[in-house]
């Protein structure tokens, strides 16, 4: 029975991906589960337009994501922290941190999205990537100053 994928499937395909598969794993368990449907006439033209609107929506958000990035690119965060002997820092400036940062100057970002491998801890001037989408990474300069 041929089928066509409503979503990503690990064991199968991605989604919109036409596939063969025997009759009963379509039925009994691809397709009430709603990841698949029947490969007619109708179902591939309706999943062409629902691609062709994936993808515009797609497009939305990356154009979006580059107008933020390009607005992220211009900003400059400090980063006030106590420091002790030998200008070693007290705690470490985390995503988190600059999570906060960012929200203060306008920003919403998530601090997931913050690319730090370590905590900063040390005294200077540091660059960090923000992924705001899959293709889109904005960097922002960060400067870790005493208090």
């Amino acid at each position: 029975m041929k089928i066509i994928l409503k979503q990503d499937y690990e064991n199968l395909g991605k989604a919109g991906e036409v596939m063969t598969v025997k009759n009963g794993y379509a039925r009994n368990y691809l397709i009430p589960r709603g990841i698949a449907v029947t490969a007619t006439r109708r179902n591939m033209r309706v999943l062409e337009e629902e691609l062709k609107t994936a993808e515009r929506r797609k497009d939305k958000d990356r154009h979006a994501a580059e107008n933020v990035a390009a607005e992220l690119s211009k900003v400059s965060l400090t980063a006030a922290v106590a420091v002790g002997e030998d200008e070693k820092l007290f705690g470490s400036v985390t995503s988190q941190t600059i999570a906060d940062l960012l929200k203060e100057k306008g920003f919403d970002v998530d601090k997931k999205k913050i690319l730090l491998n370590d905590p900063i801890k040390a005294l200077g001037i540091y660059t960090v990537s923000v992924k705001l989408h899959q293709d889109v990474t904005a960097d922002v300069r960060i400067w870790v100053v005493k208090e």
